[in-house]
């Protein structure tokens, strides 16, 4: 049994999970428990295996917990990774993957920028304001992290820059972060529908030309409002 990887499910006690099954197992005592945090040492000892993850639902996400793996496994791997990073050739090949990251986030940046700009479809009239709300959104909805659908590579991005630009409009002009939904099934998704067909309704209007006043531009007071939370505080 201890010889098949899996992915568990914390148990009653602090060495017993669960399996997707239901059936309760004890951790072998020669097994610890690998908290997360050190990506590349995890993927060492799950390379090594067996190991039983730990994940633990909350809605409709799971986290992890960490993984169950032989202590020896962890130990040896811990001080060959620990051997590596001390060497000058790691930390050369650290920094040059860290600017190769950087460089493709800047570019994403960019394109996702641009995508948004090609979303919104703003007559010329309203062209700066365009830039400047795509550029918000793009602020808000790229960096690394975010948890934004602008990380996600299942869709165009095309559909990732639709998608972040009505997110933000929902929260941005609308007001669904005070709303209070009752807790029934299908209700949230059904709001959310409405405010972004209202928010598609908003963005014609500046397709279209039609004059707005900046002074009850509901895009003004959203770029307004987020300019305002991120000034730093006054510390005089």
């Amino acid at each position: 049994m201890p010889a098949k990887t899996r992915e568990v499910a914390p148990g009653p006690g602090p060495r017993q999970v669960r399996t997707e099954a239901g059936e309760l197992l004890e951790v072998p005592q020669d097994w610890t428990l690998l908290p997360p945090g050190d990506a590349a040492l995890t993927r060492r000892v799950k390379k090594a295996g067996p190991t039983w993850t730990v994940k633990q639902r909350r809605g409709r996400k799971s986290f992890s917990l960490g993984l169950w793996a032989p202590s020896k496994h962890i130990a040896a791997l811990r001080s060959e990774l620990e051997l590596e990073r001390a060497k000058p050739e790691y930390a050369r090949k650290l920094e040059a993957g860290r600017q190769r990251r950087a460089v493709a986030q800047a570019d994403y940046a960019d394109e996702f920028e641009l995508e948004i700009l090609s979303f919104l479809n703003f007559a010329p009239r309203h062209a700066g304001l365009a830039r400047r709300l795509a550029a918000a959104i793009s602020a808000h909805a790229v960096p690394v992290g975010s948890g934004t659908v602008a990380r996600t590579k299942r869709i165009p991005i095309e559909r990732r820059a639709e998608a972040a630009t009505i997110a933000w409009l929902r929260h941005q002009t609308t007001g669904y972060d005070s709303l209070t939904i009752p807790r029934v099934k299908g209700m949230r998704r059904e709001v959310r529908r409405l405010l972004a067909q209202r928010s598609r309704e908003l963005l014609e209007r500046y397709r279209r030309g039609q004059v707005v006043d900046p002074r009850s531009c509901p895009l003004e007071r959203g770029l307004a409002a987020v300019a305002a939370e991120s000034e730093p505080d006054d510390l005089l």
